[in-house]
């Protein structure tokens, strides 16, 4: 079940407030502003700092710290 399109619009990165985008297949919600990915697992937004991905790294195909 995709995310659904009002929780996208009220999700903020906790850590600087700012929006975020959704990536591939709903695989995660990036923040431009701080360069992290949270990733989305088991159709469920994981919005901690400790789990963030560095954008880099995510492109490069990492998905668990």
């Amino acid at each position: 079940m995709p995310l659904h399109p009002e929780l996208l619009k009220i999700l903020a990165c906790p850590k600087c407030k700012g929006n975020l985008n959704l990536l591939g297949q709903e695989e995660g919600l990036e923040c431009p502003a701080c360069q992290v990915v949270y990733p989305i697992r088991q159709e469920i937004p994981v919005m901690l700092m400790e789990e963030a991905i560095a954008s880099d790294k995510w492109a490069q195909g990492v998905r668990e710290k």
